[in-house]
């Protein structure tokens, strides 16, 4: 029969957490999967020790525990990750690490799903009436296929923040390039901040055109140094795309003292150590950082008739629909929407709203 429980939690990052500390919070027993050997393994494992929150702490927060009012707004990847180790205890958070969902599908009861024990190699299955993806927009780096690649004599390898990574390679006097194939905002961390709060009160629109402005008048024309703006507004965007505007932390600096270098082409092929461009142009380099973004495997082992899911992993519903409800059948996804910290926060507490009326009412 396998394991039996109320809910299944699959991905022990921040969208995971908020959901378990929700259902804890309204005594409805689950069980958490995740693939890793921890929490919130991006951020212990995959980011770099000078990486801060580019969010105020007021939108960073997990629900029903607030981070303490004695830490900076903006806080430090240590720090925060002293307030997940607290919230996870404070909870009672006790995930099965080391499981790899293989499938997951329904049977007009209940779902099952089928999980690889990455520890011993044994092959697991768990049942509920619920179903919670917290697999996050952030699930497996995306490395592109470059030909010639497998010539590089160098090493490459892959990275979640471009940004910061050339900041401190340049710090370091590393020559540092950045490949730049697709327009950008660029916005500081109170612009962000600004837009955030005037998003309470204003339409969408306005608050885009004035943290554009904003953006235009600190960092002035961008194009000269290769860098394009969309037409859409960063927020806008954001909505739309998932794309996040870049929060400068310093590398503009960089580039406009010519520290750091854009190159506005694309990566067309490989050639040993010559890296050729679709511009037509060729530079050398020692090391390629492929900071290109990720895949989502949801699709792959999430089996339903509903066909929630786009090619790229996401849920079709979009924000502000019902985007946490997959359909009728007790699915959820939380932090899919792609509106950070905040948007998986709402996320988890409708989910397990929704999930406490449907127990309450069978």
């Amino acid at each position: 029969m396998g394991e039996i429980t109320s809910v299944i939690i699959v991905g022990g990052g921040p969208s995971g957490l908020s959901t378990a500390a929700y259902l804890h919070h309204l005594s409805i027993p689950y069980t958490l999967l995740e693939r890793e050997d921890c929490f919130a393994s991006l951020w212990q494992k995959y980011t770099y020790d000078r990486v801060h929150l580019h969010l105020a702490k007021r939108f960073s927060q997990l629900p029903l525990m607030p981070i303490p009012s004695n830490y900076p707004t903006y806080l430090s990847r240590t720090l925060f990750l002293r307030y997940l180790n607290d919230y996870v205890s404070h909870f009672e958070i006790a995930p099965k690490y080391a499981r790899k969902v293989e499938m997951a599908s329904f049977d007009g009861l209940e779902w099952e799903v089928g999980v690889r024990n990455l520890d011993s190699g044994d092959f697991e299955v768990y049942r509920s009436r619920f179903l919670v993806v917290a697999t996050g927009d952030a699930c497996d780096v995306s490395i592109p296929e470059v030909d010639g690649l497998g010539s590089f004599p160098g090493e490459f390898m892959p990275v979640q923040e471009w940004q910061e990574i050339a900041l401190d390679l340049a710090n370091c006097g590393a020559k540092t390039s950045i490949v730049v194939r697709s327009s950008m905002h660029v916005i500081s961390r109170g612009m962000a901040y600004a837009g955030l709060v005037l998003l309470k009160y204003l339409p969408l629109n306005w608050v885009d055109s004035i943290v554009t402005m904003m953006s235009k008048v600190v960092y002035g024309d961008l194009t000269k140094y290769g860098i394009q703006r969309p037409e859409e507004g960063p927020f806008a965007l954001k909505v739309k795309s998932g794309k996040y505007p870049v929060i400068d932390c310093g590398t503009l600096h960089k580039i406009k003292s010519g520290e750091v270098q854009v190159l506005p082409a694309g990566i067309k092929s490989i050639n040993g150590s010559e890296v050729c461009f679709e511009n037509g142009k060729e530079y050398p380099f020692e090391v390629i950082i492929f900071a290109t973004g990720f895949k989502r495997s949801t699709k792959e082992w999430l089996r339903s008739d509903d066909d929630l899911l786009n090619d790229d992993g996401f849920p079709k519903k979009t924000f502000p629909a019902d985007h946490w409800k997959g359909g009728e059948n007790g699915v959820y996804f939380v932090g899919l929407a792609r509106r950070g910290l905040y948007g998986a926060a709402m996320d988890a507490q409708n989910i397990a709203h929704h999930i406490n009326n449907l127990i309450s009412y069978t």
